[in-house]
């Protein structure tokens, strides 16, 4: 498949950097991840998103999806559900760029979680 591939720019920008606080992250009041070394992705006029590193993320609580999606900015995406210990499913709450584009290199190896499906409290 041919896909589009576009550079951030002036009319659509995209910065990465170091968030610089603490970031926890809640589903089902369970925290999923926790870390000091989240980045902050902003893109154009969309909100501000946390990427945490993998690493920092609690592994037992993720499924990996089979949802893939596409951004021509940072390039394909893949998702894990979390399945909390009561048993309860968020599908597909987390997206990950593996392998993103040279913009936006730095994401590599983090996550992000859907803000109106999770509890991101930063600092």
């Amino acid at each position: 498949m041919n896909r589009t591939v576009k550079i951030p720019d002036a009319t659509h920008p995209i910065t990465v950097s170091p968030t610089g606080a603490r970031v926890t992250v809640r589903i089902g009041g369970v925290t999923v991840a926790e870390t000091d070394k989240a980045l902050s992705l902003a893109e154009a006029s969309y909100p501000v998103a946390q990427y945490i590193p993998l690493e920092d993320v609690d592994q037992s609580l993720l499924d990996r999806s089979t949802t893939q999606t596409y951004c021509p900015y940072k390039g394909d995406a893949s998702y894990y559900s979390v399945k909390t210990p009561d048993g309860t499913t968020e599908a597909d709450v987390i997206w990950t760029y593996e392998h993103p584009y040279p913009s936006v290199a730095e994401i590599a190896g983090y996550v992000a979680f859907y803000p109106d499906r999770s509890e991101i409290t930063v600092g």
